[in-house]
């Protein structure tokens, strides 16, 4: 945790987690053989012993699993399924729009499609997916664009929240600091392993996105026309820490 004072001596603390660079992926670990791919739509994510939904069920894969494409064979209603491996011991098939991979044409619009009509924690977690798989894709200063939107909006509500949890009557006057009890909410933890940084003002009681993704675009994609609200998000988040 970084420590800062402002001119109006008022503290700044600043939650620092995973930057934004880290992949999802980093420290699990990678299936053998085979291309990559990752679980994105755990609504289709079954895992069966044959390329057909009436085949039996071997377990449902979590969003952001990874595994490994082994074979592809479509069923007889025109799905398109996908034979992966999820270790040495353990393979099976899946439907095909259940995962994206970086190799496949049009998956960073098809991702980009799931992102916007998800919202806060999946939002989030889907555009971290779209960044790892994606980094070089035409549509990545949008999805940077969705993704620190979504974190301003997160960052208001857990204001919020810690609020309402951490009224006066509810801390102890002689214990650990106020303030402490905000950067430990346990309405956080998500967040913070999903890589998500928040500056927190214990003058108001309010935590802010840091702007990582909008300092981001303004690095790598300059002339785009997310940078234009990415200059105006960043200004804002200046005026707002000197305040």
């Amino acid at each position: 945790m970084h420590i800062s004072q402002s001119k109006h001596h008022c503290l700044i603390l600043v939650i620092t987690v995973f930057a934004l660079a880290q992949p999802l992926y980093a420290k699990k670990r990678i299936p053998p053989g085979g291309h990559l791919a990752v679980v994105v739509d755990e609504r289709l994510s079954a895992l069966r012993v044959a390329p057909h939904l009436r085949a039996k069920l071997i377990e449902r894969l979590s969003r952001g699993r990874l595994v490994s494409i082994r074979g592809q064979r479509s069923s007889a209603d025109g799905l398109l399924f996908f034979r992966v491996a999820l270790s040495r011991s353990t393979t099976g098939w899946v439907q095909s729009e259940a995962l994206v991979v970086p190799w496949r044409r049009g998956d960073d619009r098809r991702l980009l499609n799931l992102i916007e009509t998800s919202d806060e924690f999946d939002r989030i977690l889907r555009a971290k997916t779209f960044l790892d798989l994606f980094p070089r894709s035409v549509l990545a200063p949008r999805v940077l664009l969705l993704y620190a939107s979504e974190a301003e909006a997160v960052a208001e509500k857990l204001s919020k929240d810690a609020q309402r949890r951490f009224a006066k009557n509810d801390l102890p006057t002689d214990g650990a600091p106020e303030f402490s009890y905000y950067l430990n909410y346990s309405g956080l933890d998500r967040y913070n392993r999903a890589g998500v940084s928040f500056l927190f003002d214990p003058a108001v009681k309010r935590f802010s996105y840091d702007g990582a993704a909008w300092r981001e675009i303004l690095r790598r994609f300059p002339k785009s026309v997310e940078a234009v609200e990415a200059r105006k998000r960043l200004d804002g988040l200046a005026r707002l820490r000197k305040e």
